[in-house]
């Protein structure tokens, strides 16, 4: 990385935590370049730079990336939505593994106290071997 593109991510990281030096400290871009003490032209060509910028400054500023005007409360809440249905998403599986989980371990101590009730004694490769088979259906 060169120098004016350090100098740049310093000053988006000044601007985005609200610390600027040499600025108002407003999010545009004439203050990054000022902020950087770069020229504008070097800023442009700063490419991946530019897009992390605009990211950053949409999120920071809660705006639509497409449309750079400022998100609707509605915007708002189909976002807050999303991730909250990634995390019931997450946490269906959680519990479909917990399920399963329960099921084989319920299955195991019937398994044993019905030998435990029939013999006296639990057989533990008894036990493996039954769990190699399907589990029996209870309706």
């Amino acid at each position: 990385m060169n120098s004016s593109e350090d100098a740049l991510r310093a000053a988006m990281t000044r601007l985005l935590a609200g610390k600027p030096e040499i600025t108002d400290g407003a999010l545009t871009k004439r203050n990054l370049y000022i902020e950087a003490r770069v020229s504008r032209a070097t800023m442009n060509r700063a490419t991946a730079i530019m897009r992390e910028w605009e990211a950053s400054v949409a999120v920071a500023l809660e705006l639509d990336p497409e449309s750079k005007r400022p998100l609707s409360e509605e915007r708002k809440l189909q976002r807050k939505i999303r991730e909250k249905n990634a995390q019931i998403s997450e946490l269906a599986k959680k519990l479909e593994a917990a399920a399963t989980l329960i099921a084989l371990l319920t299955e195991d101590n019937r398994y044993l106290r019905h030998r435990l009730s029939s013999s006296g004694a639990a057989d533990i490769a008894d036990m493996q071997e039954r769990r190699a088979r399907p589990p029996a259906t209870h309706g």
